[in-house]
């Protein structure tokens, strides 16, 4: 398990995890800021002027994933992990990665008052320096933007006038109450090339309906992985039914077939989506998340679905519209139609 403690920079996070340590035998200190120290020094100054910062990375959010899975291979745990995660898109990727190795997360926001927090800051900058400070002020905008999707997904813990050690003893009783336990589905991580069904739904406008996994970055249209020996458009019914609620009365038709090239650490493999057809208002009120699976939906027209998708993902879906439109299924390579 990992106690994974959220909140501002400057927060007092790693502090009030250090005190934790105390209250829960066995428990290791992990702070994923150690795997961000040992990226910078092995990627090229180039690919870190790319970036934000090292946290946009993905390969540090790959790193802090499979560090945390090492090292409960070797300790009983938990561990204690005080990083900011301001990202919704960034907690996904990381919280999925976890649980799809099987490992809980319970997530916690140690929020402050901005008044104190600053409070906090100066006197840190008394230690760390006037760029310590710069860095956890100049981040404040995100914290606060951040704030919606972490009170909802985290277990608030107000320690503007606690000590740490209050802090600790407040953090130490809701991990034994299960406070702040992620409920994300545990999809294990693919061990070869796959094959995934996906299904279009369009409103009267013609939009396209997207829903927002919690176990990975970024929007995605509803469908899944072919379990062995299941036929694709079987698939495509039953992963709708599953996840939205929605029944269809025959098997839909195809679109387009995508072979995604392996890209290390992907391993590719042929993605399909067919047409689901249009819905209409009554059946949208029938729609159903998982709340283990699914945070949302939305309609999203084809400008709209180009911000919320991957580029391979939005490329699947241009040339579906196409093939929608002429009446005919594409054969796809990369997000290229063959022969194009």
């Amino acid at each position: 398990m990992i106690i994974w403690l959220n909140g501002a920079f400057g927060a007092g996070k790693t502090t009030a995890a250090r005190e934790l340590l105390h209250l829960l035998p066995g428990s290791t200190l992990y702070d994923p800021e150690v795997v961000a120290d040992g990226l910078c020094r092995s990627l090229p100054k180039e690919r870190l002027a790319r970036a934000d910062g090292v946290h946009d990375i993905p390969a540090w959010r790959r790193l802090v994933v499979d560090t945390a899975a090492a090292l409960l291979c070797e300790l009983p745990g938990p561990l204690i992990a005080p990083m900011a995660l301001l990202r919704q898109e960034h907690r996904d990727e990381i919280f999925g990665g976890l649980a799809a190795r099987g490992i809980s997360v319970q997530h916690f926001l140690l929020a402050v008052e901005e008044t104190f927090l600053r409070r906090r800051i100066d006197l840190r900058a008394a230690v760390d320096g006037e760029a310590a400070r710069g860095w956890c002020l100049g981040h404040l905008p995100q914290y606060t933007a951040a704030l919606p999707w972490l009170t909802a997904d985290a277990h608030t813990v107000e320690t503007s006038r606690l000590t740490p050690r209050q802090t600790a003893e407040l953090l130490a009783e809701g991990v034994r109450r299960g406070d702040g336990i992620c409920e994300i589905v545990q999809t294990p991580p693919p061990s070869g090339q796959t094959l995934a069904a996906g299904v279009l739904f369009f409103d009267d406008q013609d939009r396209v309906l997207l829903v927002d996994p919690t176990y990975k970055p970024g929007w995605e249209f509803p469908g899944g992985v072919v379990e062995a020996g299941e036929a694709p458009a079987r698939a495509a019914v039953r992963e709708v039914a599953e996840e939205l609620g929605l029944r269809l009365p025959h098997e839909p038709a195809l679109l387009i077939v995508d072979w995604e090239p392996p890209r290390p650490p992907r391993f590719g493999g042929l993605r399909l989506l067919f047409d689901g057809g249009r819905l209409d208002t009554d059946r949208m009120r029938d729609l159903l998340l998982p709340g283990a699976e699914l945070r949302g939906w939305r309609f999203a027209a084809e400008d709209e679905a180009e911000r919320l998708l991957s580029p391979g993902r939005f490329a699947r879906l241009r040339w579906a519209l196409r093939a929608r439109a002429e009446g005919r299924p594409l054969n796809l390579e990369a997000g290229v139609p063959v022969g194009a």
